[in-house]
């Protein structure tokens, strides 16, 4: 019975029950003890009283005629009663005539004899009896034997202790079958509260079949249960109705704020971007211009033309291909690709970017050939924007990583670098479109606020998934990408019509450790920036 189950109505039933019977056994076993003490000790002090006369009988002639040796030999039959200790014959005068003592026993006898009396001292019981010849008194008797007064109480102490067992146990016995017309109907209460209380379900209902204050209890019960049914129905209809008004004006709202916040953003940074390159530009016709002989300032002024241009392509081609995605105007071309193919053209994009900020650039790709189905330019295009933020947002000589494994037969690919990091509260937003954590006009790395998004969508087109996680400077985001049910991946040699998905049925390479693919930067900085430095 454990705590709970100590507090219940049956089991304080039961406990009266048998405590009950207890305190009347108790009360009853006591007065037996009792009466048993007090008859045990008569029929001791009259048993040996009754063996003290007989011997003062038998030993009074030989009182009567002073022979010792006879007495001796009277008292010596004692030996026959082994529980009678010592004995004497005492004359008148309170001289000891004759005496005995049980055999392996020293016994010490009293100097001076008493009157007919008795004496109970530890454990033992001392008689006196007077000697009488002819009428006449001529000396006492004294026998002492053991008085067995523990052994009883063990003995009746045992059989009350087996007798109060069994009658309890009888008693919670038919208290445990009595205390069901109670306790059952309470229990049917008691389990209905708690299902109400766990689900609150308020149409359950106790069975009404019983009568008296029980029955009354119930239906009172029932009654309850339903008056708060159809109150908390109403309120419910009333909260839900009230939910439904504010859920749907606090999305109105919100996508009022959203709309203008992105308005005004569109119509900023894009032409801020989109400016950033015409006055490097500008300045490279300049140096055509005035200094169009010298051979080592034009080829200057032309690379920076030419690097800024790309930007402006790249700016524009980002627009457009988020467009296109949100029009469903998009198509890739899937094909049997090759990993190590799609890294190598991510490189070339990005190789020089990172190169001129002076970064240590770490590949670690399988041993193996992972083949994947996809379209290879854009997962190309994928990588490179990864490895561009990661490149743009990492203080001059940092690390960027690019690493791929697979894991439960998914390809996980993992960029990462030592950069400024992600602030927590930005990690679920970094893939919206022109969401920047920087976002005013004087930040210092230039983009859109499109290149994650166009990422993500590029994954998710694959039937891939992409995450950002940061843990302080040095983020970390995983691509993975997994032919789910579209068929299994091949390695080098094997068809692959699967594509880039969500639990990718990828064969793991041997001998290489996993590891997961995560770009890490605190801004959302999105693809390749203007060189700020773009001046002659």
């Amino acid at each position: 019975m454990n705590a709970r189950d100590s507090g219940t109505v049956r089991s304080k039933l039961i406990k009266m029950a048998v405590f009950t019977t207890l305190a009347a056994l108790l009360s009853a076993s006591i007065a037996m003890l009792l009466l048993d003490l007090r008859t045990f000790q008569r029929y001791w002090v009259d048993d040996l009283g009754t063996q003290a006369d007989i011997m003062a009988s038998v030993t009074a002639p030989a009182l009567a005629f002073n022979d010792a040796a006879a007495a001796t030999q009277q008292l010596a039959v004692l030996r026959a009663r082994p529980q009678i200790l010592a004995g004497a014959v005492y004359t008148n005068t309170g001289v000891r005539f004759a005496t005995y003592a049980k055999a392996g026993t020293e016994q010490t006898l009293p100097a001076r004899p008493q009157t007919n009396s008795y004496r109970i001292d530890h454990g033992e019981l001392e008689v006196w009896r007077a000697i009488v010849e002819n009428g006449e008194a001529v000396g006492t008797l004294y026998l002492r034997s053991r008085y067995g007064l523990v052994d009883r109480l063990l003995n009746y102490g045992a059989i009350l202790g087996g007798v109060m067992l069994g009658a309890l146990v009888v008693a919670a016995l038919v208290a445990s079958r009595l205390q069901a017309a109670i306790t059952r109907p309470l229990e049917a209460v008691t389990n209905v509260a708690r299902r109400v209380m766990q689900r609150r379900d308020f149409t359950l209902r106790v069975p009404g079949n019983n009568s008296g204050e029980i029955g009354v209890l119930v239906d009172a019960f029932n009654d309850m249960l339903a008056e708060i049914g159809r109150r908390a129905e109403a309120l419910q209809t009333a909260n839900r109705t009230l939910e439904r008004e504010m859920d749907v004006r606090q999305k109105a709202e919100q996508a009022l704020i959203v709309a203008d916040r992105r308005k005004d953003e569109f119509l900023a940074t894009p032409a801020h971007e989109l400016r950033n390159p015409l006055a490097p530009i500008r300045t490279g016709l300049d140096i055509l211009r005035i200094r169009s002989g010298d051979a080592q300032a034009t080829q200057r002024a032309t690379d920076i033309m030419e690097r800024q241009l790309r930007q402006m392509v790249r700016l524009v081609d980002d627009l457009l291909d988020v467009s296109r995605i949100n029009t469903g105007k998009f198509a890739i071309k899937m094909g049997r690709v090759e990993l190590k193919a799609v890294v190598n053209d991510a490189l070339e994009v990005v190789r020089s970017y990172i190169e001129l900020h002076g970064h240590e650039l770490a590949i670690d790709l399988p041993d193996r050939p992972v083949f994947l189905h996809g379209d290879a330019t854009r997962l190309a295009q994928i990588l490179s924007n990864l490895l561009n933020n990661a490149a743009k947002y990492t203080n001059r000589g940092g690390r960027v990583s690019l690493s791929a494994h697979v894991e439960d037969r998914t390809l996980v690919l993992d960029v990462a670098d030592t950069g400024i990091g992600i602030a927590p509260d930005m990690l679920d937003s970094v893939f919206e479109m022109f969401v920047q954590v920087d976002s005013t006009l004087e930040r210092t790395n230039a983009g859109l606020g499109v290149g994650l998004s166009l990422a993500r969508k590029l994954v998710e087109l694959h039937g891939g998934s992409i995450a950002a996680h940061s843990e302080g400077p040095g983020p970390r985001q995983p691509l993975h990408g997994a032919p789910a049910d579209r068929g299994r991946a091949g390695t080098a040699g094997q068809a692959d019509p699967g594509g880039l998905h969500q639990h990718r049925d990828l064969p793991h390479p041997a001998g290489r450790r996993q590891r997961r693919l995560r770009q890490q930067h605190r801004r959302t900085a999105d693809r390749h920036g203007p060189q700020r430095g773009d001046h002659p």
